[in-house]
């Protein structure tokens, strides 16, 4: 048996453990400053819509083997709070002129995109269904997660299998090496910090940055399809139009910013007022053709996500003579990559326990 410490119970740890647990052989704790329930901006995952949009530019074994996963539990599942809905990408004709250079620029507004493969019932739309300025546009079948159940369910299925969860702030990656709750110096460290990285003594990871999102949820529903445009017109850059119904009672989300370097977790109401109007804008149905006013507002919200250059970090290093698997780094698309990467987080485990046998025998 291994015992391992996993840091971090945002979705990228919490996947990690279940992952590790479903595996057998592992004696997993999970230890972590934020717990699912708790609200903070440091803790992006309960902040997420969140969403099935593929980002990478071509075919990315994170997303392409995470989409397999949750499509089955939106078809078998129900207690994990994620359901299926129709999603539609709007293409601005001034962005794709610019090449997508705005806050996404990535593979999720190309045309003849590689998921188009991977994702039920992708077509593309006539220019009769256009909005006035959108060049192009393309829709498919996705999910939408409830974050404030599919959090706690991942908690109950590491639960069932025996993992450990406790709270503690870390100042050093190498202070888990005394966070098992065996009580014994675990063989293997699992980095999952998120957007901590960037601190955390050990790691201190400077191309981590936050990218802050903020948005509003609404009690209004969104007629059934989830809405994301390339760019909008009356904000800034790093201002984004996403809509997404959450599963089972969980509101809508109104998205939203991507502002990079920005760690300011209060909402803004400039902001927030540009969000909404979007939003009804571009799903009449919200309000039943009202403006703003008619919204229902659950609350605002600030997230900030952890962001990475040059892409998420899995790879294993060993710290003060412990073997850590970092997996973090995932900017906007940590629940669509969650399996996939907690799928190779698995693959280096293997391969430490490979090489810690062969050294107990010499």
């Amino acid at each position: 048996m291994s015992t391992i410490v996993v840091v971090g119970a945002g979705v990228s740890g919490l996947t990690c453990a279940l992952q590790l647990a479903n595996q057998g052989g592992n004696i997993i704790t999970v230890v972590a400053k934020h717990m699912p329930g708790d609200y903070d901006a440091e803790y992006t995952s309960p902040f997420a819509g969140a969403n099935v949009l593929p980002m990478a530019l071509e075919y990315n074994r994170w997303e392409g083997e995470t989409w397999p996963v949750l499509k089955a539990l939106a078809e078998a599942v129900p207690e994990a709070g994620i359901h299926f809905q129709k999603s539609v990408l709007y293409r601005r004709a001034k962005d794709e002129a610019a090449a997508f250079a705005g806050p996404l620029s990535d593979g999720l507004f190309v045309r003849n995109p590689w998921f188009k493969d991977l994702m039920p019932d992708y077509v593309d739309l006539p220019a009769s269904e256009l909005p006035e300025g959108m060049s192009s546009a393309s829709s498919f079948t996705s999910v939408c997660i409830n974050t404030a159940i599919y959090l706690p369910w991942l908690v109950g299925q590491c639960r069932a299998r025996g993992v450990v969860f406790k709270r503690a702030v870390l100042k050093h990656i190498s202070d888990a090496e005394k966070l098992s709750h065996t009580g014994r110096k675990p063989d293997i460290i699992i980095n999952a910090t998120g957007l901590l990285s960037c601190r955390l003594g050990g790691v201190m990871d400077k191309k981590v940055i936050p990218a802050r999102g903020q948005v509003v949820v609404v009690r209004n529903e969104a007629a059934g399809n989830m809405v994301c445009t390339s760019g909008t017109d009356d904000g800034n850059d790093d201002e984004l139009c996403y809509i997404m119904q959450r599963a089972a009672g969980g509101g809508t989300i109104l998205g939203g910013t991507y502002m990079k370097g920005n760690w300011d977790g209060v909402p803004d109401p400039n902001i927030a007022n540009r969000i909404m109007k979007r939003a009804v804008e571009a799903c009449p149905a919200l309000t039943g053709g009202k403006g703003i006013e008619a919204l229902d507002v659950i609350r605002h919200a600030v997230g900030l996500r952890p962001y990475r250059e040059g892409g998420v970090r899995i790879e294993k290093e060993k710290i003060d003579g412990t073997w850590v698997v970092h997996n973090y780094g995932h900017g906007g698309w940590g629940y669509q990559g969650s399996w996939g990467c907690a799928f190779r987080v698995q693959e280096l485990v293997d391969e430490i326990k490979s090489e810690l046998k062969v050294g107990s025998k010499l």
